[in-house]
């Protein structure tokens, strides 16, 4: 037999409640019976939306009871899909503050475009939910402060998607880095190169039938109809995300930070631009390089899309420089290059060790273990807020084509480009959440 996860915390509460034990209260509660269900609710499904949910949906102990989406060509789909997998229709909402009223719901997962995480994750905090949230964790640093507030305030387990936290192999890179065997470390290098994610400029068209396009802009300025603003390709436009920066960035820039112990940089200088791509497709810039200036390193990010072949031959990767040697990591594995072969090495090279390709699903049971513990997850919101800050920045000196330091007692730049971007403009009649 099994049992609502809910059920189950509110029958453990009554028992402990008569056993005079008061440390117990809602929201907080420990429900690590293996049997006990953890019912989810989906906002955002296409993508990596139901990506994530199909991840779920393999764990024995989750039950999908509701899907969100402002399209209802993909919502009707995805609810086939799910009733396909689990043998139930789940319930489909428009509006995902409806769904956020369900009492029988436990956690939800938001896979929107990144200018629409904030509202849906704080609501769903207040509403007593725990979240799954995918990466960047906002669309710009005032929203991932608070967002870490919210989370805070109504102690909620959140894990941001960033899913090497719970890789083996990414793990063992760090243990390595953090080992001190390549010695001083002057440099890490993150990039990505892409070419399959190119687009094409479009056209502006009519709003598809089914499309609630004035909800999916939400707080973002009100602009026409284009199928290449729209799902995937939101990535390429401000209003909405922040260009490859923030979508891969917040990825690998994440064990930069993990492997030096490092926060937010000193300063920040960036260039770039569409070199190669037209700027009718894309707006963010499809080749970047930032400089991220810490007391005792330099992080460096680079980006290109149209191309494929990147640093040591990788497509995207993290880089440790170090005087004794150079520790490369990437999602199919991690090597190290000594800076001295032969003989007179001081270390034995480490061949390239391949990950298991089990990261994804590993962090979602990492969540959903932790939604029954209370404990901490991997990829917690203080994570997922200061890589996604660090990423912002190099945006923003991109954007303010100028050298912007940071001030972190004061939380402002330098720059009056920069600090007009910190917090977002909402469309009426969205706001931004004061906490």
């Amino acid at each position: 037999m099994t049992v609502n996860r809910r059920d189950f915390c509110k029958s453990s509460l009554t028992l402990a409640a008569a056993a005079g034990v008061a440390s117990l209260v809602p929201g907080t509660l420990s429900c690590s019976n293996p049997n006990s269900k953890v019912v989810v609710g989906l906002i955002g499904c296409k993508g990596m939306g139901f990506s994530n949910l199909s991840r779920f949906m393999d764990q024995p102990d989750v039950e999908v009871a509701a899907l969100c989406d402002v399209d209802e060509n993909v919502l009707n789909k995805r609810a086939l899909d799910v009733e396909k997998r689990m043998g139930k229709k789940p319930d489909l909402y428009k509006d995902f503050r409806k769904l956020l009223e369900r009492k029988d719901i436990d956690a939800v997962i938001i896979g929107t475009p990144d200018h629409w995480h904030c509202l849906p994750f704080v609501y769903a905090c207040e509403a007593g939910k725990d979240v799954y949230v995918e990466k960047p964790i906002a669309n710009s640093i005032g929203e991932c402060m608070i967002m870490a507030k919210a989370a805070r305030k109504y102690n909620r387990v959140v894990q941001v998607g960033q899913w090497q936290r719970s890789g083996t192999h990414w793990q063992d890179a760090i243990d390595y880095v953090h080992s001190g065997k390549l010695g001083q470390i002057r440099t890490v290098k993150t990039w990505a190169v892409m070419s399959w994610l190119k687009p094409t400029p479009k056209q502006n068209t009519t709003v598809p039938a089914g499309v609630d396009y004035d909800f999916w802009l939400g707080p973002a300025p009100e602009r026409p109809f284009n199928p290449n603003r729209f799902h995937f390709h939101f990535r390429w436009w401000w209003d909405y995300a922040g260009g490859l920066m923030t979508d891969w960035g917040v990825h690998l820039i994440d064990f930069a930070l993990y492997g030096m112990n490092a926060a937010r940089p000193n300063s920040i200088m960036a260039t770039g631009g569409n070199f190669s791509i037209d700027k009718a497709a894309m707006e963010t810039p499809d080749t970047m390089t930032t400089i991220y200036e810490y007391d005792n390193f330099m992080l460096q990010w680079e980006h290109a899309i149209g191309i494929d072949l990147g640093p040591y031959k990788r497509g995207h990767g993290v880089a440790f420089i170090g005087d004794n040697a150079t520790l490369v990591v990437d999602r199919g594995g991690w090597e190290v290059m000594l800076e001295k072969a032969g003989k007179k090495a001081e270390l034995v090279e480490v061949p390239r060790t391949k990950g298991d390709g089990k990261d994804h699903p590993k962090h979602v049971r990492d969540f959903l273990d932790c939604v029954k513990s209370r404990k901490t997850p991997k990829a917690s919101i203080e994570i997922g807020k200061n890589v996604a800050m660090v990423a912002q920045m190099g945006n923003l000196a991109y954007r303010a084509q100028s050298k912007i330091h940071w001030d972190e007692k004061n939380f402002k730049f330098d720059n009056e480009l920069a600090n007009s971007l910190i917090y977002p403009n909402y469309r009426a009649p969205w706001s931004l959440p004061k906490l």
